[in-house]
């Protein structure tokens, strides 16, 4: 539940700077009569073959055409036996098609063993990108495990809200163009199509890495439409659990912060001054009255990019001195001036100032308020997904269950027939074109 938690929030699963992020679906099957258990597929149409990673048998040879007496060659000789040339097999690999193991079935769509490999890996990734200089080795152990051990049940998961969103006619056509647009200025690359480039020469399919951004985007859409929008939470319920939570709300001074980055590490010394102007050119958008979080996500290079550019909350004696007795004396929303540092060329937002002691609860309402809504989505999001589960056709292969979170029934060992309209593709992983993303938002 974390790693969809995750997606949900952030939006996909892959990433560059900020993430280069991160398969068309039919649609979910209509709700069904709750005392009626839900149809099977027919199985001449939907039933998965399988068998262990290996080769299919090769399409058989046409036989050959009959020859005339007179051009056969010598009689045979009393005695001798006829070659049977129907049981000759041609060495592995050649005619042959390697067969994909699959692991689970979601209505017509089909999860492969593959696929399960790399949100394996992913899931690896992400905790120790966490856990990095916080978690002892064995804390980052368990991590690993528990993010490993829910990673079929998340692609499952996510299958059936893409696939949800398909059905309810969903378009995020124009926020991939978007994303994909912040993606390519974070990473300060001149055109579309150099973007696609840089793509492929990390050896990703430009257009399954289209589809992760696209399926990230569309889950996220699918969740806030059926999940979140059930979700209110009142000024009256705020007010009570701020009154009865006070002591937790007793702090030192401090300030929380969002930031624009410009990197300049690596860069020539004449490239600055355009990198220079990038950061006040971001800097002048915020002024003119748009979002900082939304020129973050355009224009800044640093890891906290995707999350609208939050820093974090510090309390005096966390930053560096300059930094400290700037941002102390600001206010909530002001703004710094382009600052050169040895990362680059920075700008930062007060997004709050706390004085010291109790806070007002004008103060915390905000935290308050995501802290009931995360507590209220989680329960709910599980219960919705468990109901897309039941109305739909969800097959889980023997010995991976535990992993799945539940399914329908069983998939059958039979033999496999590979899909011979589909062409190889190269692997999907992470985009990164400066390093691994930080995944700083919490899940199930």
């Amino acid at each position: 539940m974390r790693n969809l938690f995750i997606l949900a929030a952030m939006c996909a699963t892959l990433s560059v700077a900020t993430p280069l992020p991160a398969q068309d679906q039919p649609p979910t099957p209509a709700p069904q009569d709750p005392d009626k258990k839900p149809s099977a597929p027919d199985p001449q149409s939907q039933t998965p073959t399988l068998e262990k990673p290996g080769t299919a048998a090769p399409e058989p040879e046409p036989a050959p055409k009959a020859k005339t007496p007179a051009k056969t060659a010598a009689a045979k000789k009393p005695g001798e036996k006829t070659a049977d040339k129907t049981t000759e097999k041609p060495p592995e690999g050649i005619n042959s098609r390697t067969v994909e193991e699959i692991v689970a079935r979601v209505n017509n769509e089909i999860i492969t063993r593959s696929e399960l490999d790399k949100a394996r890996a992913t899931a690896r990734e992400d905790a120790e990108q966490e856990c990095k200089g916080k978690c002892s080795a064995e804390e980052l152990k368990i991590q690993i495990e528990d993010r490993q051990k829910n990673a079929l049940r998340d692609l499952i998961d996510q299958s059936l809200l893409v696939q949800r969103g398909k059905d309810m006619g969903i378009s995020v056509e124009t926020e991939v163009i978007k994303r994909l647009d912040q993606i390519r200025i974070q990473n300060n690359l001149s055109s579309m199509e150099d973007l696609e480039k840089a793509v492929s020469t990390q050896g990703i399919n430009w257009e399954d890495f289209k589809d992760n951004i696209r399926k990230g985007l569309l889950t996220q859409r699918v969740i806030s439409q059926e999940v979140g929008s059930h979700i209110t939470i009142g000024k009256e319920e705020i007010a009570k659990y701020y009154a009865d939570h006070k002591k937790d709300y007793i702090r030192p001074e401090q300030v929380a912060l969002r930031e624009i980055v410009v990197s300049t590490e690596g860069k020539k010394d004449s490239e600055l001054p355009d990198l220079k102007k990038k950061a006040e050119t971001a800097l002048k958008r915020v002024k003119d009255g748009e979002e900082f979080t939304e020129i973050a996500k355009r224009f800044s290079d640093g890891s906290t990019a995707k999350q609208g550019g939050f820093l974090g909350i510090y309390k005096r004696g966390e930053l560096s001195k300059e930094l400290e007795d700037t941002v102390f004396q600001m206010k909530k929303n002001d703004l710094t001036d382009v600052m050169d540092t040895k990362q680059g060329y920075l700008v930062l937002q007060i997004l709050e100032h706390y004085d010291e002691g109790e806070q007002s609860l004008s103060k915390v309402e905000g935290e308050i308020t995501d802290k009931l809504y995360s507590e209220r989505m989680e329960p709910k999001l599980r219960d919705y997904l468990k109901t897309l589960r039941e109305q739909s056709y969800v097959v889980i292969k023997p010995g991976y269950q535990d992993m799945a979170g539940g399914g329908n029934s069983e998939i059958q060992e039979v033999s496999a027939t590979p899909e011979a309209t589909k062409g190889p593709k190269k692997g999907r992983k992470k985009f990164l074109l400066f390093g691994k993303r930080a995944g700083t938002a919490s899940g199930a």
